[in-house]
């Protein structure tokens, strides 16, 4: 049942075409005296703008008084669209308070309305304006490639810009489904995953050759005609060939066993078995539909939850869910089409992109799809058939995720607030930064903070400290804290000096301040919090329990004696996983520091070779030992290295360095 709306134009509306001089004077004084003055003031400074609004397609920007961009929108007229915020009433809370802050104004003109929805979706991402929808998660996607730069061609996971020759197949939802079918592609393909400069340096078969994850071409188990031969067959069936393919093997595991090659016969049983692992583990399969992106939104108490399923070669390769930042007076249609638009900045797009609801600017959004995938890309709200199977399937699946965020989150706030009472905080805390530190007997240390919120672990705001005191004494767990503590508390004083956050956004200051540690941690904090000045933040240590065991922790705060919490209380619970993370994630980041100063090649040390220059040496004489070496006349006549190179090679190595 919809909402009954008063009978004024949408300020979102392209066809709006009410202007300053068209609203009737008699009404303009009556709604005057009853706006707020903000609001006044906001109007006053757009209709100075909208006099010189391009007439036309355009992006517009509406500035805060501080320079903050509040809102980018597009609009097949500016003017047209402008005129619509010089109302002053009659305007959702959100665009009143938007009109509100709004102090200055920026329009670009484009030729076509496509044109403006791709900038504006640039400008969003770029500027991440308040009174926008955002996506949160907007990292790359895992692919499968299959590289064509060799004559054994590698197959791997990639991610980002597909700068390498080969052929790409995805995207897979998750680095997890990626791995998962990397593996059972290698157990039915047989196709090499090591690099290239460990397949020139073999010289007998490795580990993947004995248990029949590789077909060995490296030392010559199978002739380069052969192995392509497999590498053809993975293409076809990566490309929704797989019937095709699997009838081939059938054929040849048949004529095999008939002449007694049981060996060969078992291998390609194994292999058919491989690939119905494959499309026996892919969830929802659609007949009819080979290649095509679905998207579903569903709203509940205000939050918003999209669905992205990926089909390709007739087959579900995952689903990603989404909670995107926007207002909760925005419908899902609006939601949904401005998220699409965002996505698809970064991703490339499949020839059939279906939506759980229609969107307003469809056939701009296929235009610039099409333009972008250069051929025609269909954008579809499916009424009926298989499609639309698809579509409530992802609607489904977006309602249960939303559902269960919502009572997660619900949960976590219930913790912040047992959190905050338990530190004598007069509320729950918004933002909690949790401290510890890693090293090796003083070496490699590092020091890390993790994050929690209301909506659990904050985790593209976790922070790691590479601690490179001087006079830190080697080992001294005081003094590397005091300094990630110095250097952070000195940003969060810095940042205060800014204008205020919007109410919103998740806090940059932390609330409550949680150091993994005893007495003297605690102390070494307060000290840096009274030196730096900090204000307005609570700070308390966990100390660990008597023989380490958990839940007989000490806890320290300011103005209180230290104290322990009873073995089974909740709060404890809480604290212990905010620890626990806090510790995972140093621990970590410590071990995989440690691990490249283990494997750092000398190479990486010389100034001015890149990695192109690093490996052709490598692949002339093998080893970094073999190039420390090398005379100077056999740097030189190296394939890819010039002259200046080599001498820059030689010099460093006569060095010592």
């Amino acid at each position: 049942m919809s909402e009954d709306k008063p009978d004024l134009p949408d300020p979102l509306d392209d066809e709006d075409d009410l202007g300053p001089e068209s609203a009737p004077a008699e009404l303009e004084a009556e709604v005057a005296d009853s706006a707020p003055e903000s609001v006044r003031r906001g109007v006053a400074v757009i209709k100075s703008y909208w006099k010189n609004a391009p007439n036309g397609p355009g992006v517009y920007r509406m500035i805060a008084a501080n320079g903050e961009v509040l809102y980018v929108g597009k609009a097949k007229n500016v003017r047209k669209r402008i005129a619509s915020y010089t109302r002053l009433a009659g305007h959702v809370n959100r665009i009143a308070r938007m009109i509100s802050a709004t102090a200055s104004m920026m329009f670009i003109s484009v030729e076509t309305e496509t044109e403006a929805l791709l900038l504006e979706t640039n400008l969003i991402k770029q500027m991440k304006p308040r009174f926008n929808v955002l996506m949160r998660d907007d990292k790359s996607f895992p692919y499968i490639l299959i590289a064509r730069d060799h004559d054994a061609p590698q197959i791997t996971k990639h991610r980002g810009a597909r700068a390498r020759k080969g052929d790409y197949f995805g995207p897979f939802a998750n680095a997890g489904a990626v791995g998962r079918a990397l593996n059972a592609l290698q157990r039915a393909f047989l196709l090499r995953s090591c690099t290239d400069s460990f397949y020139e340096n073999r010289t007998r078969p490795c580990l993947l050759h004995q248990i029949k994850r590789c077909a060995g071409p490296c030392t010559g188990e199978i002739s380069i005609a052969d192995y392509s031969v497999l590498v053809q067959e993975a293409h076809d069936f990566l490309t929704g060939k797989s019937r095709s393919v699997r009838e081939q093997l059938a054929r040849e595991m048949t004529e095999a066993a008939e002449r007694l090659e049981f060996e060969r016969a078992a291998r390609l049983r194994d292999r058919i078995s491989a690939l119905s692992l494959i499309q026996g583990t892919q969830g929802v399969n659609p007949r009819s539909v080979e290649e095509a992106d679905v998207f579903a939104i569903a709203k509940e108490a205000g939050r918003f939850c999209i669905e992205a399923f990926f089909f390709r070669a007739f087959q579900n390769w995952g689903d990603r869910a989404y909670f995107p930042r926007a207002d909760s007076s925005l419908s899902e249609e609006e939601v949904l089409g401005s998220f699409v638009a965002q996505f698809y900045g970064e991703h490339p797009p499949a020839p059939l992109v279906l939506l759980s609801h229609a969107i307003e600017d469809r056939d701009v959004l296929a235009e610039a799809l099409s333009d972008k995938l250069g051929r025609k890309v269909e954008v579809a709200t499916p009424q009926r058939g298989e499609k639309r199977e698809l579509a409530d399937n992802a609607l489904t699946n977006a309602k249960q995720t939303l559902t269960r965020k919502l009572t997660e989150d619900a949960s976590q706030e219930k913790l912040l607030a047992a959190l905050g009472a338990m530190f004598g905080m007069e509320k729950a805390p918004r933002r909690v930064e949790v401290y510890d530190n890693s090293h090796t007997g003083g070496q490699q240390a590092i020091g890390a903070m993790i994050v929690a919120g209301p909506t659990g672990f904050m985790k593209t705001h976790y922070r790691t400290f590479n601690i490179k005191g001087a006079e830190i004494t080697p080992g001294d767990d005081y003094a590397m804290m005091r300094e990630v503590l110095r250097r952070r508390f000195a940003r969060i004083a810095k940042e205060s000096d800014k204008e205020e956050e919007s109410p919103d956004a998740f806090p940059s200051k932390p609330d409550l301040v949680l150091i993994d540690g005893g007495r003297g941690q605690f102390d070494a904090a307060r000290a840096v919090a009274a030196e730096i000045g900090l204000e307005g933040v609570t700070l308390a240590s966990i100390a660990k329990g008597a023989d380490r065991n958990a839940g007989r922790e000490t806890f320290f705060v300011e103005e209180r004696e230290p104290f322990r919490l009873p073995p089974h209380d909740p709060a404890l619970y809480f604290v212990q996983r905010l620890r626990d993370e806090a510790h995972r994630f140093a621990i970590g980041t410590h071990r995989a520091r440690r691990k490249k100063e283990f494997t750092k090649n000398p190479l990486d040390e010389i100034a001015g070779v890149g990695p192109s220059r690093k490996r052709a040496l490598l692949l002339a004489f093998g080893t970094a030992k073999a190039v420390a070496g090398a005379a100077l006349c056999d740097l030189e006549k190296a394939p890819g290295i010039n002259k200046a190179t080599a001498r820059l090679v030689f010099d460093h190595f006569q060095r010592g360095e």
